[in-house]
């Protein structure tokens, strides 16, 4: 298991990178989001990185929680949130979802995927906020 704390964002996202890659290689564009994360999070285990999967998010709002069904599809070592997409094409709003869900769990770091691309480095990008 590795310790973030030691761990510099581009290392540890390089080997998510790593992984994904991997897995897009086995299997390709095409498929649904849900077996892409799945497959993902075993990559990610077998290299000895801690993952967790549909973690909820709640929503404040003048002091008090709401839960508003937002889960963030993956985070890993606690500390880079995974947003998993499946689309002909990265939007604005997929990023400005990641954003926002980087920026209600206090997570400054995010990797947004898009495994629906023949390459899979046309559909990355890393963002990290300054909160």
């Amino acid at each position: 298991m590795y310790c973030v704390d030691s761990m510099k964002f581009g290392e540890l996202s390089n080997r998510i990178i790593g992984a994904a890659i991997d897995v897009h290689r086995e299997l390709g564009p095409g498929l649904l989001e849900n077996v892409y994360k799945h497959c993902l999070a075993y990559e990610l285990a077998n290299n000895g990185i801690r993952c967790l999967c549909e973690v909820t998010l709640p929503v404040f709002y003048k002091g008090i929680q709401i839960d508003c069904g937002y889960r963030m599809d993956m985070v890993v070592e606690d500390t880079i949130i995974l947003e998993l997409k499946c689309v002909e094409k990265l939007l604005p709003i997929h990023q400005a979802q990641l954003i926002t869900y980087m920026k209600l769990s206090g997570k400054k770091t995010g990797i947004l995927i898009n495994f629906n691309e023949n390459y899979l480095k046309d559909g990355l990008k890393r963002l990290v906020l300054n909160l």
